[in-house]
Parts: structure tokens; C-alpha cells; sequence
């Protein structure tokens, strides 16, 4: 399966002024469209891969026989590609609310501030490059975690439902090295909670 760019629901200003709009040009048409074209470029070596999509890839990736280094690769750029389609997906300058994922994380959290601190801390505590992540597990019960670099739930098993990029390269330009404060202002763009 070939992956291309996605269109953002959005234009690059429309995030102001939590994420800038250079920040987000250069994230999105160049960061995850290096993780595409890499993507494909390995993909294309394996006809295997042809018609399977890279969630299904990433969850079982040792049953495919593709060489170590290419399997690393699509790990890594593979992951990119679905961490960084998910990520857009997260954030509206509408912020609309998916009421019944409110209902659920109240259930499992106690509350959506007390949901926040947990998501936030876990994020901010990432060492180095990675993903915050809001997923339910095989029994569909909601976790909150990190991952390194570009590994994706789906090789855990699990179905993400919120993600949070804290590569530098989602938020220098503008904060820095201050991931809190970003971590704290990018909860204004997220459109499910």
C-alpha cells in the first residue's frame, strides 16, 4: 500500500497561537513527509507488504521477513507515518468534544483534570524523543504511556485514541525547551476531550 502526505483539516495558522504556523509547516511537510517517503521506499522492496496497511505491518512486523535493517526502518518511519496522521487528527481550532469519551475517561480517571495530569506528566517525563499516548488495551481498557521515537501502540496491541508528539521538532521553534509549557497549551487544540 502506498502512503501519501494527508491533507490536514486545517491550515497551518489555524493553531495559533498554540502551535505556530512555521512550526507546523515544517513538521508536517517535512518531517512526516520524510517518515511517507521512507515509508514507501521500504515497503516497496517487499510485495509481501502490498496490499497491507502499516498498522497491521507494525503489530506483527517479525512475520513478514524483511531484513533487520529494514525492519528497524519501518519501525521507524512506518510509526512516523501512523503516530503523525493521528496526531493531526487530534487537534481542531474548533476543539469539538467526543462526549461519550468524556464519559469514559471520567470512569476511568476519576475526572478529565485528573485525566490531564496523568496524560501530561507522562508526556513531559518522556526521556528524550517520543509519544504520549491515550489507548485502550486487548480488554479495552484505557491506558495512558509513553513510547520512544516513532514505535506505535499497534505492536502492543492496542487501539490509540489520543497521541501527543513530544519530538523537539513539534514545538522548538516556538517553546524551546519548555515541553510543560507546550504540553499545557496544546490541551487547548485538542478536539476530543
Amino acid at each position: 500500500m502506498k502512503y501519501e502526505l494527508p491533507k490536514l483539516n486545517y491550515n497551518y495558522e489555524d493553531l495559533e497561537p498554540v502551535i505556530d504556523a512555521k512550526t507546523m509547516e515544517v513538521h508536517h511537510s517535512k518531517h512526516h513527509q520524510a517518515y511517507v517517503d521512507n515509508a514507501n521506499k521500504i515497503m516497496d522492496k517487499y510485495p509481501q507488504l502490498a496490499d497491507k496497511k502499516l498498522e497491521e505491518i507494525l503489530a506483527n512486523i517479525e512475520i513478514f521477513g524483511l531484513e533487520p535493517l529494514d525492519q528497524q526502518g519501518l519501525i521507524n518511519h512506518g510509526g512516523g507515518v501512523i503516530n503523525h496522521n493521528l496526531y493531526w487528527q487530534m487537534m481542531d481550532p474548533n476543539n469539538v468534544q467526543d462526549k461519550n469519551l468524556v464519559v469514559e475517561i471520567e470512569k476511568e480517571f476519576g475526572s478529565i483534570e485528573e485525566f490531564k495530569k496523568i496524560f501530561s506528566e507522562v508526556a513531559l517525563k518522556q526521556f528524550g524523543s517520543g509519544w504520549a499516548w491515550l489507548v485502550r488495551d486487548e480488554n479495552e481498557k484505557l491506558l495512558i504511556y509513553s513510547l520512544p521515537n516513532q514505535e506505535t501502540p499497534y505492536a502492543k496491541g492496542h487501539t490509540p485514541i489520543l497521541t501527543l508528539d513530544v519530538w523537539e521538532h513539534a514545538y522548538y521553534l516556538k517553546y524551546q525547551n519548555r515541553r510543560a509549557e507546550y504540553i499545557e497549551n496544546w490541551w487547548k487544540v485538542v478536539k476530543i476531550i
